[in-house]
């Protein structure tokens, strides 16, 4: 597991280390395919860099210290992120809100509705899956939520006998927006992501992810991997904090790509990530999804989360959905997909890089020790608050 500086030729690129000599985080922009600390009274937190106006001009230009090449730092650290006695990539979010949307592309509404009506049953979503899929088909891709037409398709599935409230925020004109992890809980690049011990259906969804100022402002654009237990959140859509929210269920980075003149908010609208999931058992899943595939707006989807309904003073960071919804069966025919311990996961964009974890249960992954507290006392130690 690699992390080079190839990979970040072109673009700005800022994110957030952990330092053993200072026994806590760093603010980190590459330059030239080396990694520089820019932490500074002035920029003490990631929240701190992207509530300026101009983060890409402020990032390039801030005074810095050289930690040496990407490839050298990084580039050959396997899977040992969160021990505090070694340099690794964190999250690359700090003092920002992590929410999420849910069932924003039609196909993974799909699946959403598949997990309700199976009731978190795997063995039972194949028939399931047969059943809707005859009703809604592929009608739903170009289906733009909260249109007339959608009320229309609405009011026939009612009919039907198969609304779902799934289907309700997928094409209605309200979208799902959820919190996803507590400000500081979730893990970076080379990090283990956790699944709760109780669950035995569940995937990875790979995502793009906005970073969004206290204004409303998208200042550039991540990857992420929105842990999902299917079976828990297939029994109770009142369980979704339970199948979202777990230690190191949240994998965001490896680094923000700020908005500058390579890379704007027309190259999230048209991004295509690549998901690779491979197992200690041999097992291997590829799987894509495409922003051009998306039933709302990356705007809108911002719009529906910050305004005069609900403030973000330190800003948020904002999971936009997955057009993935794996179908394959691993084990048993019928069963469909699920993780196993020890899976390498992978998503990968072009211009973003490569987010890579490894799966374990969230009881085994290290546990979140570093909150906010802890993160004011370090950056007071240091004499930068």
């Amino acid at each position: 597991m690699t992390l080079t500086a190839g990979d970040f030729s072109r673009g700005t690129f800022v994110g957030r280390i952990w330092r053993p000599d200072v026994e806590g985080p760093a603010l980190v922009v590459l330059r030239d395919g080396a990694l520089f600390d820019i932490t500074s009274t002035d920029l003490p937190t990631m929240r701190d860099l992207l509530e300026r106006d101009d983060p890409t001009a402020v990032a390039r230009a801030a005074p810095a210290e050289s930690l040496g090449t990407l490839d050298g730092v990084l580039g050959a650290f396997v899977e040992g992120a969160g021990d505090f006695s070694r340099l690794h990539l964190l999250a690359p979010c700090d003092l920002q809100a992590v929410k999420a949307c849910g069932v924003t592309f039609a196909r993974s509404m799909v699946e959403r509705v598949i997990e309700e009506k199976a009731a978190g049953n795997p063995a039972l979503a194949e028939k399931v899956r047969g059943r809707v899929t005859a009703i809604i088909g592929d009608s739903l891709r170009d289906l733009k939520a909260g249109s007339e037409a959608a009320a229309k398709v609405k009011a026939a599935l009612i009919e039907e006998g198969v609304w779902s409230q799934y289907l309700e925020v997928g094409i209605g004109p309200d979208a799902e927006v959820f919190t996803k992890a507590p400000v500081l809980a979730s893990v970076g690049w080379g990090a283990s992501v956790g699944l709760h011990p109780i669950s035995k259906w569940n995937n990875p969804e790979p995502e793009i992810v906005l970073a969004v100022d206290s204004k409303g402002r998208v200042k550039g654009a991540t990857l992420g991997n929105d842990v999902n237990l299917r079976d828990v959140e297939g029994r109770s859509a009142l369980l979704l904090g339970k199948a979202k929210d777990n230690n190191a269920s949240s994998a965001i980075g490896p680094f923000i790509r700020l908005f500058d003149e390579t890379y704007s908010i027309d190259d999230v609208r048209k991004a295509d990530l690549d998901l690779s999931i491979e197992g200690e058992d041999g097992f291997v899943l590829k799987g894509r999804s495409t922003m051009r595939e998306i039933s709302r707006d990356p705007l809108d989807l911002v719009a529906q989360t910050i305004g005069k309904h609900h403030q973000y003073p330190d800003g948020f960071m904002l999971f936009m959905g997955t057009l993935f919804a794996p179908v394959e069966d691993r084990d048993a025919p019928g069963q469909g997909f699920t993780h196993k311990v020890g899976d390498r996961v992978t998503i990968s964009n072009a211009e973003l890089g490569a987010l890579v974890n490894t799966v374990r249960l969230s009881t085994e992954c290290p546990p979140w020790t570093f909150g906010m507290a802890a993160l004011m006392r370090n950056l007071a130690s240091r004499g930068l608050l």
